[in-house]
């Protein structure tokens, strides 16, 4: 219960600061945390596993930058691809024919590009796109992902036309 309460402040902000929640799976949290701790960890050696070195039933450290990056990146690889990308990241000023441009050299349906936005009308900073096939969505995220539009670098991830449609929703709002 406390997870499907914590997945309702996505998109929300703590602070000033915006905060994305979102499911994954305990074994990849857990392999994340040990990762961490091998890589910036116990001193000589590492190679040890998280429960060698927090003990059985022990809680986990909450997930520094890398691990969460090393989250995000482990659940991009396992996520089943649609035509949507979802790209995150992107400059407040940025048009479509930007994002078109970006995407220049791989086959964007026409007209399917949508810039999300708040309720106030102000930019997000992301975007779906939708693409003619998956696996024009799959070469794109390989070649395009944290590349620059302006001076921003832009993250790409697989998405879904429920997600685009609900994004779509609430920018009109």
């Amino acid at each position: 219960m406390q997870a499907e309460m914590a997945l309702q402040k996505d998109r929300q902000n703590m602070g000033r600061r915006y905060v994305e929640v979102f499911k994954c799976k305990k074994q990849d949290y857990y392999n994340a945390v040990a990762s961490e701790v091998r890589y910036e960890g116990g001193g000589g050696g590492g190679g040890y596993a998280y429960d060698d070195y927090y003990g059985h039933g022990s809680s986990p450290p909450p997930p520094s930058r890398s691990s969460k990056r090393f989250l995000q990146d482990k659940m991009k690889d396992e996520m089943e691809y649609t035509e949507i990308l979802k790209l995150r990241g992107l400059p407040f000023s940025v048009k479509k024919s930007e994002i078109f441009e970006f995407f220049k050299d791989f086959k964007v349906v026409e007209g399917k590009v949508f810039i999300a936005c708040r309720p106030d009308g102000k930019a997000t900073g992301e975007a779906y796109v939708e693409f003619e096939t998956i696996e024009e969505a799959k070469e794109a995220v390989m070649v395009k992902d944290k590349k620059m539009i302006g001076s921003r670098y832009v993250e790409l991830f697989p998405s879904t036309h429920d997600e685009a449609r609900r994004a779509e929703s609430r920018s009109r709002q």
